[in-house]
């Protein structure tokens, strides 16, 4: 095999000699693109950056500044192309099993606007921490339920269950070796949620260096008013994801330290051995202890935005985890003192450990929905999603997400040990996984059916949409030929495209009945006490009937959501058909920055947001030039929160140029204290000037709704028609595609756009001319040696 070839060194573009320079920075949208298509051009060089996000240009474009009679009819195009930050090889399908973690982390973006309520947005982002701890110890708990309860303690327990396991033989008590003691087996056992917990800090770390740690161009904060995005602080909060990740790693440790103490405490206490008895109440008492420090560390600081934090609490980060994994290690000797006459039987205490979470995180969600609505009753937007009730509504989801993983896991674990028996109903070797699992279970069918029916009544009323909106398809095609069948079909990608409004209902109903039945899954059990197809026994046949079929059916939908978890994920990064079918949502996440759970994946903006500020004022501080920003879909976002972040000086020769931008659709409506139509108005004034451009057929893009003033333009263009021509005509003989979301580019108004745009910008600075330094017939010409002040010593 050949050596791998080195990645070139960018070519750093040449000093300009003419200062009336433009230039036109392209951002890609979601699911990325190649420098060759965003530049039309099959020839481009790295002009800075590297192989995860740099800026190209056309091969012969490299000296444009230098050329400028080249370009007196357009900028000098260049592409930032950040795809790699979120797409890559199909290991990072991984990464999808951090969904839960990603989806609470939104929910604390969510919050409505807090202005001059800062106390309840400091309330509000506690409880989205604590609901985030509780994932974290949510996670580690189903790997000891797998790897303790079910392998360890049941599974090594039974001889039925080990036999040709050979895995399992030096644990097996059939074999009667040193480490068949139960305790002794659970500490072997607790390796794998130690590993898992370990995992997690490490990627946690891994992609906060090689993402996340970019410096903004400006470390210092204009005014306090700032909005959220363009403070300095914004995109760069090492300190508090090395707080989080701290607390989140001990509660993982102390959750396996309490598994493995809390059984041998358990048996010690019944046997009444006052020395083992003592000691095991200081075990537990020191876990307990911990975790009273894990919530507070959570609970005492949130995110420094108003300044650049570049502060480590060194001490917290590391003596935290250390602290918890000492306690482990002090778990695991005690457990694995002898106790010769300890058996297993049955299953560990799950269902306790389980229900207290749950009830945990119903109540820590109530309260955040309680805050969230006080917070938009103050200010309250009218295109808000769920009324103010998305950062709560999102939170639920997050839980459920984690619960159909760990029921996934637990479920089909049990399945594969207890061979052809049925975990839970005691015809197999094993007594299966915690009751609430079944329950949860069971609950699945019927969310399915409840969220059936809101789907139906829209895909009826998109059917009508489409009928009703027919003759104002013709209406804007006058003059040509009517055709019923492509009348037909552009109404029906613009009614289809109307959906995405619709999506807040469907997420505030699955929402609540996620919640109504989670409740239900725990009063059930603590109920019955048995899974629910047993509940109903003696019930009407048709209960009894339908109970049993919820409960297989749940369960093998939990195991095979887990299963697509990871298959989705795999195409998702294989498949660039998929990967634009789900990556709008997956790019949402993971725009932003991990300030509520340390473990979701990494935020690319706080990549992609410093390269792009970066790149504005050092182009347009060295050229003097004027600079448009071109953004599409995600790249609008992008490209806003960029100029958000730059000084006044570069934002007054910055024009910014959206299309396909979900800027008030999407991130208006959902996260309306940091692009609602405040924050938004604010960037309309700080900006030069601004242009969107919007399709009707585009299910993702739309007006941003800011109007004239000060002075200043509408922002929206009116809606592009899609398609360009109705039928064919001698320029199109061919029938025109609808486009929607894409090539946007294509559409004449691009153009025009654009130049209006550059106009409207400010003349080209004049560039100070370099002073020449006298030269001795030794001197060769090249820069300063370091120190020197660069002028001739003779």
């Amino acid at each position: 095999m050949s050596p791998a070839t080195p990645e070139p060194a960018p070519v750093a573009a040449p000093e300009p000699r003419n200062s009336g320079a433009a230039l036109e920075l392209l951002v890609h949208g979601v699911g990325g693109t190649t420098p060759h298509e965003m530049l039309d051009d099959p020839r481009t060089v790295r002009v800075t950056g590297d192989g995860t996000a740099a800026v190209y240009r056309r091969a012969d474009d490299l000296r444009a500044e230098a050329e400028p009679d080249r370009f007196r009819d357009g900028p000098v195009p260049e592409a930032y192309c950040w795809s790699n930050l979120t797409s890559g090889n199909g290991t990072r399908a991984l990464w999808l099993l951090l969904l839960p973690f990603m989806v609470v982390n939104l929910a604390h973006w969510m919050r409505p606007s807090a202005t001059g309520h800062a106390r309840s947005a400091r309330l509000y982002g506690v409880l989205v921490r604590l609901v985030a701890l509780t994932l974290t110890v949510l996670l580690t708990a189903a790997a000891c339920e797998v790897a303790l309860d079910l392998a360890a303690w049941q599974c090594a327990g039974a001889a039925a269950c080990t036999e040709g396991r050979s895995w399992l033989g030096f644990l097996a008590v059939s074999e009667g070796g040193w480490w068949s003691q139960p305790g002794r087996r659970l500490t072997v056992a607790a390796v794998v949620p130690t590993a898992l917990v370990a995992l997690l800090w490490y990627l946690s770390h891994r992609t906060w260096s090689a993402y996340e740690a970019q410096r903004p161009p400006r470390g210092e904060d204009e005014h306090d008013d700032r909005p959220a995005l363009g403070r300095p602080g914004f995109w760069y909060g090492r300190r508090l994801v090395a707080r989080l990740r701290a607390a989140h790693t001990a509660a993982g440790l102390l959750t396996v330290a309490a598994a493995v103490a809390g059984a041998a405490a358990r048996h010690d206490r019944g046997t009444g051995d006052t020395l083992r008895t003592a000691l095991g109440w200081s075990v537990e008492g020191a876990i307990a202890a911990g975790a009273v420090v894990v919530v507070v560390v959570v609970c005492r600081r949130g995110r420094s935005e108003r300044r650049l934090d570049g502060r480590l609490d060194r001490a917290l980060v590391t003596r935290l985890p250390g602290s918890a994994a000492a306690l482990l290690l002090l778990s695991a000797l005690y457990a694995s003192w002898s106790r010769p006459d300890w058996r297993s039987s049955g299953a560990l205490p799950g269902d306790t450990a389980f229900s207290v979470l749950i009830l945990g995180q119903g109540t820590l969600i109530l309260l955040l929905a309680a805050v969230a609505l006080r917070l938009h009753r103050r200010d309250p937007g009218p295109r808000t999603a769920l009324g103010g009730l998305a950062g709560p509504a999102v939170a639920v989801l997050a839980c459920a997400l984690g619960g159909v993983m760990t029921g996934g896991v637990a479920q089909r674990v049990a399945d594969w040990l207890d061979g052809p028996g049925t975990p839970g109903t005691g015809d197999g070797p094993i007594a299966g996984p915690p009751l609430l699992l079944s329950w949860q279970a069971s609950a699945i069918p019927v969310l399915l059916i409840l969220l059936l029916v809101p789907s139906l009544f829209l895909i009826a009323r998109t059917a009508l949409a489409a009928r009703r909106l027919a003759p104002v398809v013709e209406a804007e095609y006058a003059g040509e030929a009517a055709d019923r069948v492509r009348t037909r079909r552009i109404a029906g990608v613009r009614a289809a495209a109307a959906l995405t409004d619709a999506a807040p209902v469907l997420v505030g109903l699955l929402a609540a009945a996620t919640l109504l039945l989670g409740a239900a899954g725990v009063l059930g059990t603590w109920a019955t006490g048995t899974v629910p197809a047993e509940a109903f026994d003696g019930a009407p046949a048709v209960l009894d009937g339908a109970a049993e079929a919820c409960q297989a059916l749940g369960s093998w939908l939990v195991g095979l959501g887990f299963i697509l978890f990871v298959t989705w994920g795999r195409r998702a990064y294989r498949d660039a058909s998929a990967r634009r079918t789900i990556g709008i949502l997956w790019d949402v996440g993971t725009f932003w920055p991990r300030a509520a759970h340390p473990f979701a994946p990494p935020c690319y903006a706080e990549r992609a947001v410093p390269d792009l500020a970066w790149r504005m004022a050092s182009w347009t501080g060295r050229t003097g030039g004027r600079l448009v920003i071109s953004g599409h879909s995600q790249g609008s976002v992008l490209a806003a929160a960029a100029v958000w972040q730059l000084p006044h000086t570069t934002r007054r020769r910055v024009a910014l140029l959206t299309y396909g931008s979900p800027l008030e659709r999407l991130y208006g409506r959902w996260f309306p204290a940091y692009f609602g139509a405040e924050p938004l108005g604010g960037l309309h004034r700080e900006v030069h000037c601004w242009r969107n451009l919007w399709r009707r057929t585009d299910p993702i893009g739309g007006p941003v709704r800011l109007p004239a003033e000060h002075g200043k333009p509408e922002v929206d263009h009116p809606p592009l028609r899609d398609p360009v021509v109705y039928g064919r005509t001698h320029d199109h003989p061919l029938p025109e595609p609808i486009l929607g979301h894409a090539d946007y580019q294509a559409d004449p108004a691009f153009a025009r756009e654009r130049a209006a745009l550059l106009d409207r910008l400010p003349p080209a600075l004049p560039l100070p001319v370099p002073r020449q330094r006298s030269q001795g017939p030794d001197d060769t010409e090249g820069p300063a040696p370091h120190g020197s002040s660069g002028r001739s010593s003779g």
